[in-house]
């Protein structure tokens, strides 16, 4: 770290003194205005055009950008996003307020990643337990907002390689008038497995006496082959209502996973959505909104590409290698999910403010079914057929208080239940009851609560507004914690804990924000106080003869978190541009007077840009602290920090932009925190951050 730091300050400052002065004004400086002034202090938000300057390859990597958010890497792509230290489904991660999840137990197909960048105009993000309109978002919301075609024709292209034959292609066609529009998009993306700083491929991680390494020739095949299309039309009824429908399907293959012990076959995923919304109805109602929505996921993973799978591999026990000449895998899963769902929301004049209510329902299937060797390839229903059906109510009312204080409050309320329809008696009691001895269980369960929050934004100077909040936010324990049952002939089963209940997030936040024309400062802290918050354990084996095995499970346990988030953007002389963050998380097991697992270290950027109308270019150095708060008893392990050099440049000619970059340029070897995974399907190997990686990306709108 310390060669690394002087030559990307040496490079910052001799930039800054070299650039000529130009004096076109910047679309930076737009961005500035809407950041400093325009976004509540509880969201964040990305936008396509900084994300088509980084060579990132899904929602989750690019997200990185923002502070207080990071992503798990299991490999090329699919990274799953993390906020706060919050992931799975401690957030909710939606497309034009639609949720859809992903088929995989392990989460390779985490739900960002089954929309591509093409599609999506902006990403909003809310951190804490601050919305309302969703079931479930109680560490935030991720919410990524879908293009609208402008009036006339319309389209663009764009196209993006990089290292290791990276491609990311996409293109849109669209027609609008006042009372229809239309667009149609088609995006490809495709690459070979990265290289680290040390050379190998992400695909060479494991030692040679692993059963988990990739086979010989399979080190370099296809990281990820990836087809996505789309389609969005719209119809005004009358000046004031609007209706639209959009389908998208996405068509996955062959896509490598190096730090789970499976890799993904395919993905198919279908989505439909369709919105009805009417503005100003009458004096008291401003607008009504209707939304319906289905999506679908059919997913197939096995370890195909891996030694495990290798009959020829002597390392293996003869039975299973006898086996392994009937099949081409030693384990498979075929998993597929389903969620359908409708909101009705309405945003009322109701005195000297605002109240916005609503009603929403979805349900959520996910089915899973296993294969082992061991055991001579016998199904098992792990994720046994489970059936979540969520009906919830919401209301929040906007109260001004005079021109510098704002008063938001709401409350919502959730009734779920639960239930795993292949869940057999039999099975239930032979296998997941002696887990937990002395203690019911069932195969379905029921949830009733109540979220809530109280938002206070003042603005004493014009310059400077405080932000302070209180919520409790709430979400339900998902299939996989409540009913997944694996057992296994030798290792670690997995069983689910049917007991689990709810977890609340107790939030308090405090954020204070300066801005001006040419320049933003923000910053926040918060304090969660986390009741029977879902942590992994390893449980004994309960008869203690080895019929059942040890296992890993779930249970309900108090814990705390706290962070802080940093974050400036300035307009400097000579057109430069400065940019800061930082963000830091920490959390505590109560019960257990540990570490809380999984928690993202200290990370920040310092950056600067020069931007005239036509050009940029930026250097940046980002950073992450080591990471030593671990988990020791479920075998996390500990970080080194590191920091690295990126590189960017383009320019702007009418209708073309052309964006070229370099990152991690003096390719350090080094790895992010939550590259090691220690929830059930780890294969306990950490996969390095990709080395020096060069990237250049075209776009042209006509």
């Amino acid at each position: 770290m310390k060669r690394i730091l002087p030559a990307g300050l040496a490079i910052l400052a001799s930039f800054a003194m070299l650039c000529p002065f130009a004096g076109a004004e910047s679309p930076i400086l737009d961005e500035i205005v809407v950041k400093g002034q325009k976004e509540a202090q509880s969201e964040e938000s990305l936008t396509i055009r900084e994300v088509r300057e980084s060579p990132a390859r899904d929602i989750g990597e690019a997200l990185k950008q923002v502070e207080g958010l990071t992503c798990v890497r299991k490999g090329a792509i699919a990274n799953d996003i993390v906020l706060r230290g919050y992931q799975r489904d401690n957030i909710n991660v939606l497309m034009d307020g639609v949720r859809i999840h992903g088929a995989c137990p392990s989460r390779m197909d985490s739900p960002a990643f089954h929309y591509d960048f093409a599609e999506v105009e902006q990403i909003r993000v809310v951190k804490g337990p601050y919305d309302l309109v969703n079931p479930g978002s109680m560490g935030g919301l991720v919410d990524a907002i879908t293009r609208r075609p402008k009036t006339g024709f319309g389209s663009d292209l764009n196209f993006t390689y990089g290292s290791y034959d990276a491609m990311n292609a996409s293109g849109t066609l669209s027609y609008g008038t006042k009372r229809y529009d239309g667009l149609v998009g088609y995006a490809y993306k495709y690459s070979l497995p990265p290289r680290s700083g040390d050379g190998k491929r992400i695909t060479e991680i494991y030692p040679s006496t692993s059963n988990n390494r990739y086979r010989s020739g399979n080190t370099d095949s296809t990281a990820y082959e990836i087809n996505t299309g789309w389609a969005k039309f719209g119809f005004n009824p009358t000046d004031n209502s609007r209706t639209t429908i959009n389908y998208s399907y996405q068509d996955a293959d062959h896509l490598l996973y190096p730090y789970l012990f499976m890799d993904a076959e395919y993905d198919r995923t279908h989505r439909l959505n369709w919105e009805y919304r009417i503005e100003n109805v009458s004096p008291l109602v401003r607008e009504l909104k209707v939304q319906a929505y289905w999506n679908s996921v059919k997913h197939l993973m096995n370890d195909s590409l891996r030694e495990s799978s290798n009959p020829n591999n002597p390392a293996l026990p003869a039975p299973i290698r006898a086996l392994l000449l009937t099949r081409p895998y030693s384990m498979q899963t075929d998993a597929s999910t389903q969620v359908y769902g409708f909101k009705v929301n309405s945003l009322l004049k109701l005195g000297p403010g605002e109240m916005k209510s609503g009603v929403d329902y979805y349900n959520r299937n996910w089915d899973a079914l296993n294969i082992l060797a061991p055991g001579g390839f016998r199904e098992q229903p792990m994720i046994p057929d489970v059936f979540v059906d969520n009906i919830g109510l919401f209301t929040e009312y906007v109260l001004p208080l005079g021109s510098r204080v704002q008063l938001k409050g709401g409350v919502r309320g959730d009734f779920t239940w639960v239930n795993a329809e292949k869940l057999a008696s039999g099975r239930f009691s032979s296998f997941y009851q002696p887990y937990y001895p002395g203690s019911g269980l069932a195969n379905d369960t029921d949830f009733a609560e109540v979220s809530g929050n109280l938002q206070l934004t003042w603005s004493p100077l014009p310059w400077l507004e405080v932000f302070t909040g209180l919520g409790s936010g709430t979400r339900t324990p998902d299939p996989q914690e409540l009913f997944i049952g694996l057992q296994k002939i030798t290792g670690t089963n997995q069983v689910g804990n049917p007991n689990l209940g709810a977890t609340r997030n107790n939030e308090a936040d405090l954020g204070v924000r300066l801005s001006a024309e040419r320049f933003f400062v923000h910053a926040s802290v918060f304090y969660s106080d986390l009741d029977d918050y879902i942590n992994v354990i390893d449980v004994a084996d309960p008869d203690g003869a080895g019929a059942l095995l040890s296992a890993r499970t779930y249970e309900n346990i108090d814990a705390r978190m706290w962070g802080a988030e940093f974050g400036s953007q300035v307009s400097l002389p000579l057109d430069l541009y400065l940019k800061g963050s930082f963000s830091y998380t920490e959390g505590k097991n109560r019960d257990g007077d540990r570490p809380l697992s999984e928690i993202p270290p200290l990370k920040g950027t310092l950056a600067l840009r020069y931007d005239i109308d036509t050009f940029f270019f930026e250097v940046a150095e980002q950073f992450a602290a080591s990471q030593d708060r671990v988990d020791s008893e479920l075998r996390e392990l500990p970080t080194a920090g590191w920091l690295i050099t990126d590189l960017k440049s383009g320019f702007r000619y009418k209708e073309l932009s052309v964006y070229a970059g370099v990152n991690n340029l003096l390719d350090k070897y080094y790895f992010s925190h939550l590259s090691y995974q220690r929830d059930p399907f780890s294969a306990g190997q950490k996969v390095p951050e990709n080395g020096r990686n060069f990237y250049i990306t075209a776009s042209c709108r006509f």
